[in-house]
C-alpha cells in the first residue's frame, strides 16, 4: 500500500516531452498506489473550464490528462488535486470529469497513517510582498467571477501577460524573497499539530530538517518537471517514511 504525491508539472501544449512523461507516469507509478495526490501547477496556466469546449491547442492536452486520471481513479486509486498559482481557475467540472477530489489549499490528511499537512506552497512565501498580495486578489471569488465572464481570448491574452510579468518581476527578485518564510511553515505545522509538511512550487527539491515544538520535524519540497525528470514522494505503508524521488520520464518508477 503506498501513496503518492506530486506538483509542478506545468503541462501546456508547448511541454509534450513532460505530458508524456506524466502519462507514463500515471500508467507505470500511479497505477495501484492508494492514492495521489496532485499539489497545484499541473497546468502551466489554466483561464477557466470552459476552454474544454474549444478547440484550442491545451484543451487537447486537458482532455487527454482528464481521460488518464479518469482510469486512474476507476481503477481504484483516488486522485486529490490542490490548486496552485498557474491553475487556480480549476473548477468543479474540470474536477469531476477526473473523478477527483478537490482539498482545499492547506489540508491536513494522514497518508498511510502518517499526519501531514499538504499544500502547493505559495501561501508560505510571505517575504514577497507583491505576490501575496496578488494571492489574496486572485483567490477572492468576487475577482474570479468577472475573470471567468471574460471572453476566452481575453482571458488568454490574460494569462500570457500575467506570465511573462511574474518572469520579468522574478528575475529582479533575491532568491530569499520566492522562498518560504520559515517562521510560517513553523507556525503552520504547530497549528496543524504536525511534524511533517509537504508541498512544491519553490521548484527547490529538498528534504528540511527542523524543529517544531521541541519536536524533530521535516518539510518536504517537491521538484518541478522538466523535459528529462520528474519528481515525486512515495509513502509506503510499511514504515510510512515519505521518500523524495527524482526519475527520467522514460522511465519513472514501477512502484
Amino acid at each position: 500500500m503506498r501513496t503518492l504525491l506530486v506538483a509542478d508539472m506545468h503541462l501546456s501544449s508547448d511541454t509534450p516531452e513532460i505530458n508524456q512523461g506524466f502519462y507514463r507516469y500515471l500508467e507505470q507509478t500511479a497505477k495501484g498506489a492508494d492514492a495521489l495526490y496532485i499539489l497545484g501547477d499541473l497546468f502551466d496556466a489554466w483561464i477557466g473550464d470552459d476552454l474544454l469546449d474549444t478547440p484550442h491547442p491545451l484543451a487537447s492536452v486537458a482532455q487527454e490528462v482528464i481521460e488518464r486520471l479518469h482510469k486512474l481513479s476507476s481503477d481504484g486509486t483516488t486522485v486529490y488535486f490542490i490548486h496552485g498559482n498557474r491553475d487556480f481557475l480549476i473548477g468543479q467540472r474540470f474536477i469531476a470529469a477526473c473523478q477527483a477530489t478537490l482539498l482545499s489549499d492547506t489540508e491536513e490528511v494522514e497518508l498511510q497513517g502518517l499526519p501531514a499537512v499538504i499544500l502547493h506552497g505559495d501561501s508560505l512565501c510571505t517575504h514577497d510582498e507583491a505576490y501575496m498580495a496578488f494571492r489574496q486578489q486572485s483567490r477572492d471569488h468576487q475577482w474570479q467571477a468577472q475573470i471567468l465572464a471574460m471572453p476566452l481570448e481575453q482571458r488568454l491574452e490574460l494569462a500570457k501577460s500575467l506570465r511573462m510579468q511574474s518572469g520579468d518581476a522574478n528575475a529582479k527578485k533575491a532568491e530569499a524573497i520566492m522562498d518560504v518564510t520559515h517562521e510560517e511553515v513553523v507556525a503552520l505545522m504547530e497549528n496543524c499539530g504536525v511534524a511533517t509538511m509537504i508541498h512544491g512550487h519553490t521548484h527547490r527539491p529538498k528534504v528540511h530538517d527542523l524543529t517544531v515544538e521541541d519536536v524533530p520535524a521535516k518539510r518536504f519540497v517537491l521538484g518541478d518537471w522538466d523535459e528529462q525528470h520528474g519528481w515525486d514522494i512515495v509513502i509506503e505503508k510499511t514504515d510510512r517514511a515519505p521518500r523524495l524521488r527524482q526519475f527520467p520520464l522514460s522511465s519513472p518508477p514501477s512502484a
